[in-house]
């Protein structure tokens, strides 16, 4: 199972590292939003989950991964431009769905608050409209340790924090990525973060609310960041949403233990295929709010 590598300018603004995973049997395609300081590696497992069903695309940030090195980081990027790079990738690989974790959910909400004629579902994991207290403390003590470009410190609160839940071996994995990254990739999450506490989530919100696709929302049952039971507020504003809580796990869902692999398996198969999983092996609770047609690392 080996991608299809391109770079591809972005209207000769930007040049954006792509993997494609080509299935020949597939109908669909499904492209991947990174979290904050991810890379592609980060949907290894979920590759694995969804290949061959799906055509699969994945692709760095032009500040991050393997798109450094063709771009200049002479300022942050708004969510609002990482929305544009996604319609833009929606466009090129012809995606029929769209898949993204933690704060990568933010720019896709956007995305798809323009109503992208190609998308058909989405799904949205690891993330809330709602800044708890857990939330806030960790990310004003991240704004203060990526302020003073803290690797130390930085690797650490996301191992103690959202990552608690993972393996020690991902712990050790995760802690080496987030110590050796480029000084602009720690100014570009600081400027995200800043730009999370001063936003009112009513912005994005109600840009939500243009969203007419079903929209599957995944959330862990020991994640207190980004809770199951916050993310229901989307139920105000996105008109076709489902809600999939996946026990026994954190943030980080399919990355944490076998358990929680093979449920999210299931809810996104379940989503995106619907009987292709049988209601008799799955674990999660999954449910659509009645009556209703109604952002991570």
């Amino acid at each position: 199972m080996s991608p299809e590598i391109a770079v591809l300018d972005i209207q000769g603004l930007f040049r954006v590292y792509t993997e494609f995973y080509r299935a020949d049997a597939a109908e669909k395609t499904i492209i991947m939003v990174n979290g904050s300081l991810a890379t592609t590696a980060s949907y290894a497992q979920t590759v694995r989950n969804l290949y061959p069903q799906f055509n699969i695309v994945l692709f760095d940030q032009p500040y991050a991964g393997r798109s450094k090195p063709h771009n200049t980081h002479e300022a942050p990027l708004s969510r609002e431009i990482e929305a544009h790079l996604l319609l833009e990738l929606i466009e090129h690989f012809h995606a029929d769905h769209v898949m993204s974790f933690s704060w990568g959910g933010v720019a896709t909400l956007l995305a798809l608050a323009q109503r992208p004629k190609r998308i058909e579902k989405a799904v949205v994991s690891s993330f809330s409209p709602v800044i708890n207290d857990a939330m806030q403390d960790y990310l004003l003590r991240g704004v203060k340790h990526l302020g003073e470009r803290n690797r130390y410190e930085v690797g650490h609160l996301i191992n103690d924090t959202i990552g608690k839940h993972l393996p020690s071996l991902f712990k050790r994995f995760n802690y080496r990525h987030v110590s050796s990254l480029d000084l602009h990739e720690y100014d570009q999450m600081h400027h995200h973060i800043t730009q999370v506490l001063a936003v009112d989530p009513q912005n994005y919100l109600a840009a939500a609310s243009n969203i007419k696709i079903p929209v599957l929302f995944m959330n862990g049952a020991l994640d207190e960041y980004t809770s199951g039971q916050d993310v229901h507020h989307f139920t105000k504003y996105v008109q076709d949403c489902s809600f999939s809580t996946i026990q026994d796990a954190g943030h980080f869902l399919d990355m944490e233990n076998k358990a929680a692999c093979r449920d999210s398996k299931n809810a996104l198969l379940g989503f995106l295929q619907p009987g292709a999983v049988s209601a008799s092996n799955t674990r999660h609770a999954y449910h659509q709010p009645q009556g209703t047609h109604a952002f991570a690392l």
